[in-house]
Order: C-alpha cells, then sequence, then structure tokens
C-alpha cells in the first residue's frame, strides 16, 4: 500500500467534519450484492473509516486504467471494524449503471483500488426530536450510517468525542422502481428504525411515490422537532423540498452532481444556491456539499 498523500480541503468544514483528505491505493476486501444490479464494495481503508462522518463521500477510481481515466463519487455506506473493533475501512453501495461502475462490479477480493476523501460536508448531527430519511432508488447509500449515528449505534470522526441529543424516532421511507431493486433493509432494521417502502409496480409496500410517505408522515406525526434528510432524483427531492417548506419542516439535500475531480478544482459540479440578501451565487458541490438545505437551492 502506498503512503496517503494528504491534501486540504478548500473551504472550512462544518462542525464535525474532517478538514483533511488522504489519496491512497489499496484493495478490495469483500464484495456483496444487495439487490438487482446493486452491489456493496467493501475497501480496506483504516485511515479513512478513522475520519469520514455520514454523508461526506469518495472517489474511486482502478489505478492504472485511462478508460475511465476520471474517478466517481461515492457515499459512505457505512465503515467495517476489525474484530477488536477499531475502524478498518469503508463500504460504499452502487448502482451498475455505466463503464465505472460495470468495472467496479468486476472486483473481487485483492483488487487494487484508489481511493481519496472523505470529501464534502456531510449530514449535521440529526439534533431533534425526529429525524425522516428519504431515499429514492440508489439515493439510499447515505443513510444506513446517518440512521446508526441517530440512534446512538455508533459514532464518526471527530463526532466520536461529542454526545449529542437524539431522535426519539427515526424513519426511514423509501421508494424504488420494484421490490428487486430494495437494497440493505436488513441494515436499517438492525438499527431499529421503522421502515417505509414504495414501489412503483407496487411489488412492495406502498404503491407510488415515496413523497406519498412522506406526505403521510407529516399528517400523522406533524412538523414539531421534525428534520427532514433527502437524497435521490432531483425530481423526487424537488417535492421533498416543497412539501418540507409547505410544512416548515428543516430539510437538507444530498446532491448527485457529477463530478470530475472530487475537492474542488474544475468547477464541474457547481450548483445555485440562493444568498441571505436574495441573490443567486454558485456553489461547488463537492466541496461545500453536497449536503445543502433546501432552501438555499433553486428548486
Amino acid at each position: 500500500m502506498t503512503q496517503p498523500i494528504v491534501a486540504s480541503c478548500s473551504s472550512p468544514p462544518l462542525p464535525g467534519m474532517v478538514p483533511t483528505a488522504q489519496q491512497l491505493v489499496t484493495t478490495v476486501v469483500e464484495q456483496v450484492q444487495l439487490a438487482r444490479d446493486t452491489y456493496r464494495l467493501r475497501i480496506a481503508a483504516p485511515e479513512l473509516a478513522r475520519q469520514v462522518v455520514p454523508g461526506q463521500f469518495f472517489m474511486i477510481r482502478s489505478p492504472g486504467l485511462t478508460n475511465p481515466l476520471l474517478g466517481r463519487p461515492f457515499a459512505l455506506y457505512d465503515i467495517w471494524c476489525d474484530d477488536a473493533g477499531h475502524p478498518a475501512g469503508i463500504d460504499v453501495a452502487y448502482l451498475v449503471v455505466g463503464k465505472m461502475t460495470g468495472l467496479m462490479s468486476t472486483w473481487t477480493t485483492g483488487t487494487p483500488v484508489e481511493i481519496w476523501g472523505p470529501l464534502g460536508n456531510g449530514f449535521p448531527v440529526p439534533e431533534c426530536d425526529r429525524l425522516l430519511l428519504v431515499a429514492g432508488g440508489i439515493g439510499n447509500t447515505p443513510f444506513p450510517a446517518v440512521a446508526r449515528e441517530a440512534c446512538g449505534l455508533h459514532s464518526y470522526g471527530v463526532r466520536q468525542l461529542s454526545r449529542p441529543l437524539r431522535p426519539d424516532h427515526v424513519t426511514f421511507c423509501y421508494g424504488v422502481r420494484s421490490a428487486d431493486y430494495l437494497a440493505g433493509l436488513d441494515k436499517f432494521a438492525q438499527s431499529g428504525i421503522d421502515v417505509q417502502v414504495a414501489t412503483d409496480d407496487g411489488s412492495s409496500g406502498h404503491r407510488g411515490f415515496v413523497t406519498d410517505l412522506v406526505a403521510a408522515q407529516i399528517a400523522k406525526h406533524g412538523n414539531r422537532g421534525c428534520r427532514i434528510y433527502c437524497c435521490g432524483p432531483e425530481p423526487m427531492m424537488h417535492a421533498v423540498a416543497r412539501l418540507a417548506a409547505q410544512h416548515n419542516i428543516p430539510c437538507w439535500l444530498s446532491l448527485e452532481t457529477p463530478m470530475a475531480c472530487g475537492f474542488g478544482a474544475c468547477f464541474s459540479c457547481v450548483t445555485r444556491v440562493k444568498q441571505s440578501d436574495g441573490t443567486w451565487d454558485y456553489r461547488r458541490t463537492c466541496v461545500e456539499g453536497p449536503i445543502f438545505p433546501a432552501e438555499q437551492l433553486a428548486l
């Protein structure tokens, strides 16, 4: 394994975010299929596992290859620990949709991997009474770690030093095309949270949009002490953001913007954000995000 290259992030971190990223070549430990075309990749990287917080991401590529040349961003799925309970590496989950993810699906134990991170800001610590996690498709990938932290089952990065308030209730609303795309439900069951499922074809749970589940949760429990964390296709996140605004619920969105470098140099992942004076500006999703308060975005 090469010595990690340490590089400073180019914007101030949020509380709980680690202000450095590392680049290293390491190896695959395990690959497991979670659902149709969906895999969980386990990577040996104790340095990264000790730093990362839920909602941050990593850039991953195959070392030495020029096609594809650029790395791809993958959210933290969770960290994993060795037999002594020490952080040993990170898990990412992905859906096979293109050349890079198709290549990744062929990786086996011992395959070399180039990875750099952790990158981005991560979700805020969920200091609220009720936390509503909303995912569409592969947008579920940030939430196993979010759920474990929210339920007090694990602490991440420098957040291990704090003892934040924990939500009394955590609900995960998860929408996919059909039941065979449901991935990682066991992770949420282990966290003891309420899981609500929606499928387009009705093959599991509610037939319809995941936003139907969100609206039902708000109607049942109201908005008091509630926060929403959301990740998935843009139209779905737009709809969730509108629901949150209508009911005065703080909402954070994890953007899935395509990225080239992951550390803010190329400006390929900019998104429009609203300024405090009502004007608009642009922010790099990979550095100032990928998590943004919904009210700041051009939805």
